[in-house]
Parts: C-alpha cells; structure tokens; sequence
C-alpha cells in the first residue's frame, strides 16, 4: 500500500483514506470504508466553502484512532490560514465516526459552509480485486438530516447511514452545515457513519459510539498480558510493542464465539478468517499470546469439511483456506463461504493443536478436538493423496474460480521450474510433505497423551518414518544438493531453488546428512539477501526481486526458517537471519510488511517496498515474535521451557520476562556474540564453527508486578 494512505482498523472494519483524510477511490483502489468483506464508503469528501482541505500533519494514535490537522488552501510564508480543522477519525466494529473541530483564528466571526459529500459503490472485495461490474440497484435517501446509501439485490441489501450530532441540511449525495464561528472559537461536529445489512437494522440494532478510551484499555491489557521485553535496542523495543498492537488491530471474533478472538489476515485485501495464516500466527505469538492459537483451533474445527464439494473444493476433513461473507459469496459467484483450497491448514491444524498442548498444558482442548485431527490425518492419507503414491498434492476442482496453487505461494507462477517453465497438476511441493510428516509425529505424541491409543501412536510413527525415507530419496536434487520444490504429474523433479527448503528444515523431515547442504543454501548469496532469505533464488528462470512470490523476501517465511535453523542446530545462522529482517523492520518503522524487494543488501542499504504489500498482516506481526524465541532458544520439553540463547552481536543483550506456560513464568537472557554483518552471508560449514557458549536461563514463578 502507498505510504500516501492513512488506515485505521477495528477487527474486520476499517477505513483507508489519503492523509487528508479523504475518500475518493476508483473501483479496484483499496481506498474507503469497509465492513463485512464490503466497501460502503467509496467517497467521503470533507469541504470548507467549497474548497478542499489540505493535510499538514496526520498522527497515527492508535490502530483505531487517527487525527489530520488540516487547512483550507495552499497557503503562501505571506498569508497565514485563517480557519484549520482537526478531524479526529475512530473505527468501531460496525462503523466509524468522524469529529470535526472547525477553529477561526482570527479576530472577527466567521461563517462557513462545512461539507461532507459521500457515495458507495457497496463493491464486494472480489468485485475489486477483478474489476467486476455490479448487478444490483442503488438506493438514496435523506431522512430528517440523515443520508441513508443503499443498495439491493433480489433479498441482498448492503446500506450505509451517516448522521451527525448538529442540524444538517442534505443536498444530493452531501451533509451541510452552516457554522458561526466567533472569533477564536472553534466549532464542532460528529459524523457518524454505519454500515447496515439490511433495512432495519438500525432499529433493531441500536449502536454505541466508538470509545476510544475503552479500546485503548483493552491495548493496554492486551499489551500487559504478553512477556515484558527489555533490551539496549530501542529499535527492537518499538516493533516488538507495534507487533503486539497490530496483532491486536487484526483480532476478530468468530460469530459463534463472542469474547474470543483470532487474527484476520492483513489489511486492505485478506481481513478475513484464513485457514493457513491465522494457524502460522498463531504458531509465532504462543509464547506471548497463546489464546488465539485457542481459539483458531476451535473456530477451525467448527468449520472443517464434511462433504466432498467441487465448488468450494471441499472434502471431509479439510482446514478452510479462507471465509468471506459478502455478495459475490452469498449468490455462490465465488466459493468463499467457506472455501477450502489449500493443502497446507490440514497437516497445520495438528501441528498447531500440538504446539499449543506442549506450551499451555491444556490436554482438555486436545481431547475436545480429538475427532476434528483424526478426521485432518485423514484427510492427509486419502483425498490429499491425489497421484497415490502417498504424497500431498493438489489441483483445484473449480476451475473457473479456484486457486490453482494452493501452498503458502498461492500465485500462479510461484512454482516453476529451474528454467521457467511451470508444471502441470497436480503438484506435490515439497513443504506440504514436510508438514504432513510433522503432523503424523506430533499426533502420535497427542495419542498416546491424551486419546490413549498406542495402536494409532505407532501406525502414525511408522507412517512419518516412511515419509521422510522416501522424501529424502525423491525430492533431492543430487547435482546441486537441495530439495526440489516440487513433484509434478509425473513425478519428476520441479527443480528449481526456493525459500521452500527452510520449511523443510522446521518439520524435521530432512535428513541429517543433507542438512548442512540446505543451510548452506539457505544462506547463501542466491538466497540470501542480507535482509533475508528470498523466495526464489537468483538465477532461477522467474527470478524477479520485486515478484510476489518469485524473489521477494517475505518476514513471516524467514521467521519459519529461522525456527527450521534452530531445530537442526544452526543457531548462528538462525540469529542472521533474524538480524537481517530485523533490521529491515527499522526502515519500516517497526511494521514489518508482508514482503519487500529481493534487492541485496549491498546494493540498496535499506529494504525497497513491494508497492502492493498488506500492512499490517497478521503473520508479519507475528514474525518479531517467532524471531524473538528463535533467538532466544525458547523450547517446551517435558513440560519444562529451555533457554539457550544465541544472539546477533548488533543486538546487544535482551531480557524477555515473565513468558508464560504450563511451568508458570520463566525469565530469558541473551546477550548477542554473533557476527551480523552488512553484506550478504555465506553458511559456515557445520565442522567449522566454533563451540557453543554456555547458556544463561532463570525460572521464575513470580507474577507481572
């Protein structure tokens, strides 16, 4: 998104303007007021007499608070403004309000012709994405200084009413205010503005205005709740609070579960339930945040398949991929309500529901959701298995409006081989085998914990042993020593160079003798740029350093493979890695986008933006979080969390404090000894590095003070 837009956001709500303040979007802009997957403000002009406003400063309070300080006109050093206007913009869960303090700076009253002009193209958020032309009526109507946008399709109806708290008068599609001002004065107004389902549902549903002082307590607590970082890195302090407030921003509650929430993926295009995102950010914020891993599960688990369907791409057992609920959905033009294409959430879905058992301890939520993992590795063994030769595959069985692929690169060139071309379906990429080898080991610990069925333990165990011997045996490519990306129809080898290999480093379905081949891979100059590890490796057909999926360096992928680097070992590798998008975070204030440009360090010294990546994105967020345990070694075993830190020496020290879990609360120290230069990295041959310092770790079983 433009650094030129202003966003604020309430869970799902939000509104995006430019940094006046102002609406005024095209059809496929991410600009405007947005609710239920539905853009119900595409114009919202704020007029003095006529004239528009121009911004002099925009301060971004809080996720769902923003003030523009504006003026009237140009202005010259000459002639000074004689009016400005502070317009203060909060975002509640249905809808925002806008408050306007209209200021007379000089010595004599003024009167002045205060204007809000507003129009809705009521676009659904795919009707956006591809351009689509609406197939409904729009309706407008004023009623008693109130300006009510409609718009109706057979028994669909999206409506939005903008009232305010002074008199107004409604000419055409505009609120109108005729203000005296004495002289140094200021005179206010409130514009509020809801979204509505249907025609009476302002009656039936009366609303409260947005508080901004309650919202900012629940920041507050949320913020309170989560370990207490301490470090000599201002830097690190910042993203990791502006981590934790965007993972507050993005949290929703599921409509069967209220007081419960879970991360939407990222803002403007994906602030919805994903299948995928939603279990990887959860993954990265256990240690701080461990109830939205909670509540995930279960808001998963009330949606999993049940049925085979086409359309949706549906089969029993499978993990959604993502939930919508606007128009295009409601008359079945798009299969989001919900739509399951991805091979990918399944195998997570155990492996999330283990992780949070062994930090928590919660073996009552394991038990609650033993039938919906059974019927996910069911999944895994029989409709997965598309080419039957025991691999996870996929192809879309919509194909007017199904993705095609339907990994975590869900692009449609993002998996290719060394010389460009792409292969046919279905496609076995190779991450996909290495989460389903973990999640066989995790439910066969689960099984034997909670569901006390050792025969299912040991068919699983036996199952994940079989997997990886033939993994490592038909992904690898000898000649250049990594794993291929993929398997295509017929088998072969889709041999090209991707970050994908990291994640295989994370499951654990990696053989020790080819581990230090990857790592070296991993931090290499093909892949890594210094600021991280890039999706596809330089050299490769489709390389493109500001491609989506083909080149770009992605946070949340980076955190993954740091956490992979840790678990075979490589902790110093592990800390570059965090070293080198930590410090891309700088460059973007602490808010970590969902990708930036491939560019290597030496030639750009700072991150290039990718010019339509979400900000905030929920994985993203989470990303300081996972790099923040990798660094630190933070690992549940036996009921007990292990410290052994291993830090970038541009880090300093660091104290994570009071880090909650079944062992109660346990304090962290680190202390960085780790070289991260600025230029591109090489992997120091295993054999090669020097011992490992000893560690530093303190239990604590005091609470937050």
């Amino acid at each position: 998104m433009s650094e030129e837009l202003v966003h604020i956001l309430q869970g799902s709500t939000f509104v995006v303007s430019g940094r006046n303040g102002d609406v005024d979007a095209s059809p496929t802009d991410p600009m405007g007021f947005f609710a239920g997957d539905t853009r119900h403000l595409s114009r919202w002009l704020l007029t003095l007499d006529g004239r528009p406003l121009n911004a002099l400063s925009t301060d971004d309070l809080q996720y769902f608070e923003t003030r523009f300080f504006l003026v009237p006109g140009t202005g010259t050093v000459y002639v000074d403004a004689p009016i400005s206007v502070i317009r203060t913009r909060t975002v509640a869960s249905d809808g925002f309000e806008d408050a306007l303090a209209v200021m007379n700076h000089e010595d004599r009253t003024v009167e002045v012709e205060v204007a809000l002009e507003a129009a809705s193209d009521f676009a659904d958020i795919f009707e956006m994405k591809d351009a689509l032309e609406k197939k409904g009526s729009y309706e407008h109507h004023a009623r008693g200084g109130q300006l009510v946008l409609g718009y109706r399709r057979e028994t669909f109806y999206k409506g939005t009413r903008i009232s305010a708290s002074e008199p107004a008068s409604v000419k055409g599609s505009s609120l109108v205010f005729r203000a005296t001002i004495a002289p140094h004065d200021i005179w206010r107004v409130r514009l509020d503005v809801r979204a509505l389902g249907d025609p009476g549902g302002t009656k039936r549903h009366p609303r409260r205005r947005p508080d901004a002082s309650l919202e900012r307590e629940a920041v507050q607590a949320w913020v309170a709740a989560a370990p207490d970082l301490q470090s000599d890195s201002g830097m690190l302090k910042l993203t990791y609070f502006r981590s934790l407030v965007d993972l507050a921003a993005l949290r929703f509650a599921p409509r069967t579960m209220p007081g419960r929430s879970l991360p939407a993926a990222g803002l403007p295009w994906f602030m919805a339930m994903f299948g995928r995102d939603s279990i990887f950010t959860s993954l990265q914020a256990l240690p701080f945040a461990s109830e939205l891993a909670a509540t995930t599960l279960r808001a998963l688990a009330e949606r999993q398949g049940t049925r085979i369907d086409d359309f949706r791409d549906e089969d029993p057992g499978r993990i959604i991929h993502e939930m919508r609920v606007g128009e295009l959905t409601a008359f079945e033009e798009r299969p989001h309500s919900p739509y399951y294409g991805n091979a990918d959430a399944t195998a997570l879905f155990v492996v999330l529901l283990d992780e949070y058992e062994r930090w928590t301890g919660d073996v009552e939520l394991v038990a609650e959701l033993e039938f919906e993992a059974r019927a996910a590795l069911g999944w895994i063994d029989h409709y997965a298995d598309l080419q039957h030769n025991g691999y996870v595959s996929y192809a879309t069985r919509n194909r007017e409006t199904g993705l095609e692929n339907q990994c975590w690169k869900d692009s449609w060139d993002s998996i290719s081989y060394h010389d460009g071309r792409l292969p046919g379906f279905p496609r076995a990429t190779c991450e996909l085998q290495g989460y389903a080898y973990d999640a066989k080991v995790r439910a066969a610990r689960l099984a034997r914990l909670v569901w006390h069925d050792g025969g299912l333990a040991d068919r699983l165990e036996k199952e994940a042993e079989s997997l990886k011997a033939r993994f490592n045996e038909d992904f690898w490519v000898g000649d250049g020593e990594y794993f291929a990306v993929a398997l295509d129809a017929d088998g072969r080898r889709v041999d090209s160079l991707t970050s994908n290999i990291g994640h295989l480093l994370w499951s654990g379905i990696v053989d020790e003798d080819k581990a230090p081949a990857v790592v070296a891979h991993l931090m290499g100059d093909r892949l890594f740029s210094g600021w991280g590890v890039r999706t596809l490796a330089v050299g490769e057909g489709r390389y493109n350093p500001v491609g989506y999926h083909v080149g770009t360096v992605w946070p949340f992928d980076n955190s993954i493979i740091a956490w992979g680097l840790r678990r075979y070992g490589y902790k110093e590798e592990a800390a570059r890695v965090a070293a080198g998008v930590l410090d891309a975070a700088e460059f973007f204030l602490g808010r970590l986008p969902e990708a930036f440009a491939g560019y290597t360090r030496a030639m750009t010294r700072y991150p290039v933006r990718y010019p339509t990546a979400c900000s905030p994105q929920a994985w993203s967020a989470g990303t300081p979080l996972l790099l923040l345990r990798t660094m630190l070694g933070l690992e549940p075993i036996d009921g007990h969390l292990v410290v052994d830190p291993v830090l970038p020496d541009t880090l300093g020290w660091i104290e994570l404090l009071e880090i909650p879990g079944r062992w109660g609360t346990v304090d962290a120290y680190g202390r960085g000894r780790t070289a991260a230069p600025r230029t591109v990295f090489r992997a120091m041959p295993r054999e090669e590095r020097p011992p490992a310092e000893p560690s530093a770790a303190r239990s604590s079983t005091r609470r937050r003070r």
